[in-house]
């Protein structure tokens, strides 16, 4: 199993596109990209807009050549209404638009539904919620849908792991640190080997305050002493934070106990890691 990092926060816009690739299936998870409209007050700088524009030219390529396309929840950084022809013909197994899911992200879904059975060769499509699936001796197993963050007010999303029975990935999706029970539950009963993570909201305090951090702290830790995960790369919220290492400095001494490693999605794509939006401010400034 190949896993590629394709956008992330850490590359310079908001996203957490991946690709997994198998020797008979390439499967491309959450095909998007945006950039956050306010940042200090001020909308995305023309470096941004520029990095958003070449990933999300990057992801179209990847998406194309896909046999599998998952789609985690209806936010715009994880799916693209406009452009839905790159799904033509696809297998999509995407979150229920109708269970679970907030008004916000139903009516999204019912528009980009509509968009895609509109197309001359349209998608399969398949409701993923708590279900598995089969491909070409390829697990892909989902939970059931969990908090985006850390209560019910931005929806739900599904987290995925996917096993070709040599090793286990799993994509966490939007749960923001994992500071709850059955989101971090998911992903330890899933033993994987690799965890893609959504990491802690913690460049807004006033949302994302001390116990909620402290909670993420402590289930990540559970994580990394419960599994035997090699690998955990934490991006996404998290990397809009340019102290984003400091924040989370128990789960690094954590890892270094059991020899595991953290990790950026950039670092882990061997890539130069660039947090150009909780960089605005300086970007503006010259």
């Amino acid at each position: 199993m190949k896993i590629k990092p394709i956008a992330f926060d850490s590359f310079g816009a908001r996203s957490m596109c991946t690709v997994v690739e198998t020797k008979d299936l390439k499967i491309i998870i959450d095909p998007s990209v945006a950039l956050g409209p306010k940042r200090y007050g001020l909308p995305p700088h023309e470096i941004e807009i520029k990095r958003k524009d070449e990933l999300w030219q990057k992801i179209k390529r990847e998406t194309l050549n896909a046999d599998i396309v998952i789609i985690t929840h209806y936010h715009y950084d994880h799916h693209n209404p406009n452009e839905p022809e790159i799904l033509a013909g696809k297998i999509l197994l995407t979150k229920h638009p109708k269970s679970a899911i907030n008004r916000s992200q139903m009516g999204r879904s019912a528009y980009f539904l509509q968009k895609l059975n509109e197309l001359k060769n349209p998608p399969k499509i398949e409701f993923a919620d708590s279900r598995k699936f089969e491909f070409e001796n390829i697990q892909v197993t989902f939970s059931k849908p969990v908090f985006h963050g850390t209560d019910s007010r931005l929806g739900y999303v599904l987290e995925v792991c996917i096993d070709d029975g040599k090793k286990r990935f799993v994509y966490t999706s939007d749960v923001e640190g994992a500071a709850h029970d059955d989101q971090i539950a998911f992903i330890i009963e899933s033993e994987p080997d690799v965890v893609f993570m959504d990491g802690p909201m913690t460049y807004q305090p006033y949302v994302f305050g001390n116990k909620l951090l402290e909670r993420s702290v402590e289930n990540v830790s559970k994580l990394i002493e419960r599994t035997n995960v090699k690998e955990i790369i934490l991006d996404h919220h998290l990397t809009r934070d340019l102290k984003w290492r400091e924040k989370i400095d128990q789960i690094f001494k954590k890892a270094e106990e059991h020899g595991v490693k953290i990790k950026s999605a950039a670092e882990f794509g061997g890539i130069k890691e660039e947090l150009l939006e909780a960089r605005r401010k300086e970007l503006y400034s010259h």
